[in-house]
C-alpha cells in the first residue's frame, strides 16, 4: 500500500499514541481513559495493515475495549468504538453471511452506544449507515472491488484511492460511488476516532529515522 504525506503523518501519530498508551498500561492497568485511547489507536492504525493484519489489529483493538466496559459499563464511547471495529472487519470478510454477522454485532453496539448517550448525532449516523452496509459490502466483493486500498485509501482525500479506482475501470460511476461509500463509512468507523484531546496530550510524534 503507498502512503501519502498525510497518510503517514497519521501513522507515526498513532503508533505514537499506541506506544504511549502501552507504557501507561503497565504503570496503571485500571486506566480506562488509557485502555479506551489504545483501543482507538488500534482501530486506526489497522487501515494502513495489510487484510489478515488488520483483523488481528481489530481484535486487539475490541480486546482493550471491552476491558473498558468491564471498568466502566456504561461507556458508551467504548461501545461505539467496538461498533466500529466489527463493521470494519465485516468489510474485509468476502462471505456475505459471516459478514452480517458483524454488521449485526456493530448495529448492537452503535445501539448500545446510543442507549448510553441519547441523540448522540454521531452514533445515530452509525446506526443509519450499518442499515445499509450489507448491500454496500454485497456489491463491493461481488465486483472484486474490496482490495487492501478500500481499507486504508480513504485517508489521503482521495476517496478510493488509486487502487479503487483502477479497479472499477473507466466510466464505471455506480461502482466509483460504492467504493466512496465503503471508504467513507470506514473513515467514519475508524477516523473519527482521533480525538483531538488524545492528539493533544500525546504531543507531536516523533520525526522519522533518518
Amino acid at each position: 500500500m503507498e502512503f501519502n504525506a498525510a497518510d503517514f503523518e497519521r501513522l507515526l501519530m498513532f503508533e505514537h499514541a499506541r506506544k504511549a498508551c502501552e507504557a501507561q498500561h503497565l504503570k496503571d492497568p485500571l486506566d480506562s481513559e488509557n485502555l479506551l485511547q489504545w483501543g482507538g489507536a488500534l482501530l486506526e492504525l489497522a487501515q494502513f495493515q495489510s487484510v489478515p493484519d488488520a483483523k488481528l489489529m481489530l481484535d486487539d483493538a475490541v480486546s482493550k475495549l471491552e476491558e473498558v466496559l468491564t471498568l466502566n459499563p456504561g461507556k458508551h464511547q467504548a461501545l461505539w468504538c467496538i461498533g466500529n471495529a466489527y463493521t470494519a472487519y465485516a468489510f474485509l470478510t468476502p462471505d456475505t453471511a459471516e459478514a452480517k454477522v458483524h454488521f449485526d454485532k456493530a448495529a448492537e453496539y452503535f445501539q448500545k452506544a446510543e442507549n448510553e448517550d441519547p441523540g448522540n448525532e454521531i452514533y445515530l449516523k452509525s446506526l443509519e449507515v450499518t442499515a445499509r452496509a450489507p448491500e454496500l459490502h454485497m456489491n463491493i466483493h461481488e465486483n472484486g472491488m474490496m482490495t487492501q486500498q478500500s481499507l486504508g485509501g480513504g485517508g489521503g482525500g482521495g476517496g478510493g484511492g488509486p487502487s479503487a479506482s483502477s479497479n472499477a475501470g473507466g466510466g464505471k460511476k455506480k461502482n466509483n460511488d460504492f467504493t466512496y461509500d465503503v471508504c467513507g463509512w470506514i473513515i467514519l468507523a475508524c477516523g473519527i476516532v482521533a480525538w483531538v484531546g488524545m492528539a493533544k496530550s500525546l504531543g507531536p510524534p516523533p520525526p522519522p529515522a533518518r
